[in-house]
This record gives C-alpha cells, sequence and structure tokens, in this order.
C-alpha cells in the first residue's frame, strides 16, 4: 500500500494516477482480508463478530485511495467520490454492529 504503482513502474514514467489509486485501493483490500482471516483462525468459536472485518476490509480500501490521492494527488472526482462512499459504508457496518 505504501509503494504504490510507481513502485514497480520505471522511474521515467510520468505519475499514473489511475493506476496507483487502483492498485493502493487493491492493497487496502488485501491488507483488511489479512486482518479477517487471522482474526477467524483464532476466533473460530466468536465468529459473530465476524462483521467488524469486513468494515475494516471497506475502511481500509478507502484509505489506500486517501494514501494515494495524499502521495501523488488526485486521480479525478470519481475516485474521490468512491473513496469517501468506502470509507463512510466500512465506519458505518462497524458503528451499526456496534449499536447492535
Amino acid at each position: 500500500m505504501i509503494g504504490g504503482a510507481m513502485h514497480f513502474l520505471p522511474k521515467e514514467i510520468p505519475a499514473q494516477l489511475v493506476l496507483d489509486n487502483l492498485v493502493r485501493f487493491l492493497a487496502g483490500i488485501y491488507l483488511g482480508s489479512g486482518f479477517l482471516c487471522a482474526y477467524a483462525t483464532f476466533h473460530a468459536e466468536s465468529i459473530g463478530n465476524i462483521i467488524y472485518f469486513p468494515g475494516l476490509i471497506v475502511v481500509f480500501s478507502g484509505m489506500g485511495r486517501l494514501y494515494s490521492r495524499l502521495e501523488i494527488g488526485p486521480a479525478g472526482n470519481y475516485f474521490d467520490i468512491i473513496m469517501v462512499v468506502e470509507i463512510v459504508i466500512g465506519l458505518s457496518i462497524i458503528l451499526l454492529k456496534c449499536l447492535n
């Protein structure tokens, strides 16, 4: 998530805003999925609270987009809107489970 797409591309290529945004989004998904798998492994008997982790996955994916935006610049309004929606939905999932 820290390296982004530019980490894998030659230095002479200009910044690829959309590609970097998508790479960091997927990195956030995989980072959140790792937490989900670790939790499920160690807490299989209390799987009822697992809903927190899909919420975290969605938040981390939005945070990956935010990090991309802060690191190399915005990829456009479309991706900014998706970023905000992902963060809000993820936090909503977590909050709704807390209130339940």
